[in-house]
């Protein structure tokens, strides 16, 4: 049983959930991007590469944040106690490990991007995370980024400028709203984020002026015919009015609206996603 709860927690820490929508948001990038097909074991092996990535990030976020998550998500796996910063370590150092093996068969700017991404995410956990503005912006590009990865892997990284502009102004919004979320645990310890800086309401004033902003550039690849119909449709019938409603939610005082509207967001990507490759 214990030997159990164990393998669920290595699982557990690396946000199964969000490893899962990295894998696929590179296989998205690359089919959009590609002009000729792609080597299917190099696609694969691509999006696995960056999933690892992603998966090695959760974990040192989470060592870094070990404090912070007993206020703010008390039921995180190294909060618990379920795994000891040791245990997590080596499952860290593994992914990494394994995430540059991967890459470094399939081609050396791929393997840059990865050494460049595990880079960013273990300086971001440690020492930008604590800079206003500067961790919210980080994140958000290594999420665009993961487009531009695919793109690099179909050999046409303009094809993939679009959904990493859409997917960098989604996640700077989802990091404030999670900045607001943990604005009891960041407090103590020294991380001084935008609504610990500027307050609660001037940061719901940058998500709301980002998501208008978001919302007005869903209408660029339509307008400018580089996306079809289908895209259109669905970005009006499920994207934009949900962002809208995440605003709405955002600005209600119920403090549990928080994890919603971050989750409402996480969703919102994915719905992006198949908007993209519907309509491309």
């Amino acid at each position: 049983m214990n030997t159990l709860k164990k393998i669920t927690a290595y699982i557990k820490i690396i946000r199964p959930l969000n490893v899962l929508i990295t894998f696929f948001v590179v296989i998205v990038a690359v089919l959009i991007s590609q002009r000729t097909p792609t080597n299917i074991f190099t696609i694969f092996f691509a999006s696995l590469s960056a999933a690892i990535v992603a998966a090695a990030g959760n974990i040192v976020n989470d060592i870094h944040d070990i404090e912070t998550d007993k206020i703010a998500h008390p039921n995180r796996v190294l909060a618990l106690g379920a795994i000891t910063k040791k245990e997590a370590w080596i499952e860290y150092f593994l992914l990494l490990f394994i995430s540059i093996i991967i890459t470094s068969f399939l081609s050396k700017i791929l393997l840059v991007v990865v050494i460049l991404t595990n880079f960013l995410l273990y300086v971001y956990s440690f020492h930008i995370k604590k800079i206003t503005f500067a961790g919210n912006l980080i994140i958000a590009f290594i999420t665009g980024l993961a487009f531009i990865y695919g793109g690099l892997v179909a050999n046409n990284i303009t094809a993939a400028v679009i959904p990493a502009v859409f997917a960098f102004m989604i996640n700077f919004i989802r990091e404030i709203v999670k900045d607001i979320e943990d604005i009891e645990g960041d407090s103590q310890e020294a991380v001084v984020s935008i609504p610990i800086k500027y307050g609660v309401t001037a940061a719901k004033k940058i998500i709301f002026i980002s998501a208008i902003i978001l919302i007005g550039l869903t209408f660029y690849p339509f307008i400018f015919k580089i996306y079809k119909i289908e895209y259109f449709l669905i970005v009006m019938i499920f994207v934009n009015p949900m962002l809208i409603l995440s605003l709405k939610m955002l600005f209600q005082t119920k403090e549990n609206n928080l994890k919603k509207v971050s989750d409402l967001l996480k969703l919102i990507m994915v719905l992006g996603l198949f908007s993209i490759y519907f309509g491309n």
